[in-house]
């Protein structure tokens, strides 16, 4: 299993367009970011807060890193694909080796390509604060932040897992690419703040696994960066802050904690995994 994970690894690697369309959504965010959506973006902030600047780079690169996870392990998956359309899939089946193991090896190197690239993201992200002035997290956050995009990774993986056991052609595959590396920015309350959206599309944010990650590392790396900008405010105002902000999300009166977040997530993980084993192993052209 583990050396047809390396095997996939090395494809992925290898293939430049694969590489570039895994992070599609990040570079459609970043493109927006610098020629549009910046400025927009600060104007959601108090006016005459101090560190406004740093408040929202910390909170787009949080934003980014929640994306790539998902959008990375997707094109990780399209070696799944190549394989069926190139019947490799049946030489692989056919040979002394359990299914398990070939799916396994799927699993593995997708999830290993989502955190590689989403840890390349994050260095990448917390390089540009730092040399715009900003300071970076402190081990405990560190830590925190990398727990957390484990799992973000896990459930993203077990996502598109079952999306891609659907797809029987690389055009498919592309397509689907595309428009998740388009729409990802929406799903996740990046393009805009979640608070200024019409409450049916918060509903479409709060309810979509990925964005509960996104939250997370909201959370761990505007800690800071929110202390010192809303020093001397009411605990109401940033409590609004952060809900407009997608940094806490709100159902009703209920406000989702880290520990359910955490716990979406995990459940998600597993039962995305499942479903996508199940239809592996019904469809005749896996046999």
């Amino acid at each position: 299993m583990l050396n047809f994970a390396v095997r996939n690894l090395k494809i992925f690697f290898r293939q430049k367009s694969a590489v570039f369309f895994s992070l599609l959504g990040v570079f459609v965010i970043i493109g927006l970011y610098v020629l549009f959506l910046g400025n927009i973006w600060i104007d959601y902030i108090p006016e005459g807060l101090p560190e406004a600047e740093n408040l929202m780079k910390n909170w787009i690169i949080a934003g980014i890193v929640s994306v790539s996870s998902i959008t990375t392990t997707m094109g990780a998956f399209g070696i799944m694909v190549e394989d069926r359309v190139r019947k490799s899939s049946k030489d692989f089946y056919s040979a002394p080796i359990k299914r398990s193991k070939i799916v396994g090896g799927y699993i593995i190197s997708s999830f290993v390509v989502g955190f590689i690239m989403s840890f390349i993201t994050f260095i990448t992200g917390e390089t540009y604060i730092l040399l715009s002035g900003g300071t970076l997290l402190s081990f405990v956050s560190l830590v925190k932040f990398l727990g957390v995009m484990l799992i973000s990774v896990l459930s993203s993986s077990s996502m598109v897992f079952f999306a891609v056991s659907f797809f029987q052609s690389t055009s498919a595959f592309t397509t689907a690419s595309t428009i998740l590396g388009t729409l990802i920015g929406f799903l996740t309350g990046i393009y805009l703040p979640i608070g200024t959206l019409p409450e049916a599309v918060q509903w479409v944010v709060k309810l979509f696994p990925i964005s509960h990650a996104d939250a997370l590392m909201r959370q761990i790396v505007l800690e800071k960066p929110i202390d010192i900008s809303f020093a001397g405010f009411s605990g109401s105002s940033v409590f609004e802050f952060k809900e407009m902000m997608g940094i806490a999300y709100t159902y009703g009166e209920y406000t989702a904690t880290a520990t359910v977040h955490i716990l979406v997530l995990i459940g998600v993980a597993f039962a995305f995994f499942a479903l996508a084993l199940w239809n592996v192993s019904r469809k005749k052209e896996w046999n």
